[in-house]
């Protein structure tokens, strides 16, 4: 399971910087549309699939079709919204991404009563064709989109490359990278199994449970994304309510590890809710960049991001395996302690990182 869902993340991850240079050249809408029809094939290929080899490159092509999901948001905001605004409107999108992770859970589950998880991804192929459709067709044209088309492959390159020389990009990649893999591999696979194993609960209650984490996400997002623009009206920079953020975050993790004798659902609310401040690093370093990079700058961060994601889903399930539990299929919850901490602490020496005081004016933020 940890290496057929991380195939997601690993294909993901792979296509991020050639999308960066599409997004700049082409735009928005047209490189969304193209991949969501991967993202159809992918869905179908996964209906269809008859062995681990075939689900498992079925989930690369989904990967590979959604890649450009968040990103192309990301670069459309840049280009329609000022820059102050960005982590207001990024906070909005990844909202509504929440309700997609809301609808994976119980609604799912009480699907699977009437269709079979083969019909769920017919379902999904369909959805995916009619999205890229309505991108395609509806999504208007800025003036921008034919100019950056015209610029040289070469150019672009060196755009990217200019993206991850510069000293502020490493300033903000490292925690942004353990923060996002920590949130995503946990809330992606190891939650459900450590309500399971560690807090007791059955099939459905765990389905229940998870789904109180998406519902935090979205209260998350937008409360983040509101705060952020308050708060910067006042002075405060964006850097400081996501390091702010990223703090709780994990604090949440800590109260996770030790279990403390307290509804399951709190502890992943507050997970849920502080792990989207993660998401504030995209609108700081597109605040930082020229709108001409916006589509490299973001998914220069997010292939770090998403290959820490792989990395942390599949080694995340190597250490809790180590403590197999007393029946087949589980695991003890020491398990998932040493994992959690283990990430938690990659957390922790990032935000010294991140927080240490610079003598470079290049790196300061």
């Amino acid at each position: 399971m940890g290496l057929l869902t991380s195939t997601y993340f690993l294909t993901f991850a792979a296509f991020q910087l050639p999308l960066g240079i599409l997004l700049d050249r082409f735009g928005p809408r047209r490189v969304e549309s193209v991949l969501l029809l991967f993202a159809a094939l992918g869905a179908f290929l996964f209906a269809r699939g008859q062995s681990v080899s075939e689900l498992v490159l079925a989930r690369a092509f989904i990967g590979l079709g959604v890649s450009a999901c968040l990103m192309a948001s990301f670069k459309a905001f840049v280009m329609w919204f000022p820059s102050e605004r960005l982590p207001l409107v990024n906070g909005c999108v990844m909202a509504v991404g929440g309700f997609g992770a809301l609808l994976a859970t119980a609604p799912v589950e009480a699907l699977l009563h009437v269709i079979d998880w083969r019909g769920v991804f017919f379902i999904l192929t369909a959805a995916a064709l009619a999205f890229s459709a309505a991108i395609f067709f509806v999504v208007p044209r800025r003036p921008e989109e034919h100019h950056a088309a015209t610029e040289s492959t070469s150019a672009q390159v060196r755009g990217l490359v200019s993206v991850f020389r510069n000293p502020v990009f490493w300033r903000i990649a490292p925690i942004a990278t353990a923060s996002q893999a920590a949130f995503l591999s946990i809330q992606g696979l190891w939650a459900g199994p450590w309500l399971k194993d560690v807090a007791g609960l059955s099939r459905q209650a765990v389905a229940d449970q998870l789904a109180f984490i998406p519902v935090s996400m979205i209260f998350g997002f937008l409360l983040m994304g509101v705060i952020s623009d308050r708060l910067r009206r006042l002075g405060i920079p964006t850097v400081a309510v996501a390091a702010a953020g990223m703090i709780l975050f994990v604090l949440a993790q800590l109260a996770i590890i030790f279990a403390p004798p307290v509804p399951p659902a709190l502890l992943w609310c507050a997970f849920g809710f502080f792990g989207t401040s993660g998401i504030l690093n995209y609108a700081v370093l597109s605040q930082t960049f020229p709108k001409t990079l916006a589509g490299r700058v973001n998914t220069g961060l997010n292939v770090l991001a998403f290959s820490a994601a792989f990395a942390a889903q599949w080694g995340l399930g190597g250490m809790i395996g180590l403590w197999p539990g007393e029946t087949e299929g589980s695991y003890a919850p020491v398990g998932y302690q040493v994992a959690f901490a283990v990430a938690m602490t990659t957390q922790v020496l990032c935000l010294i990182w991140m927080l240490w005081p610079r003598r470079n004016p290049a790196a300061k933020l």
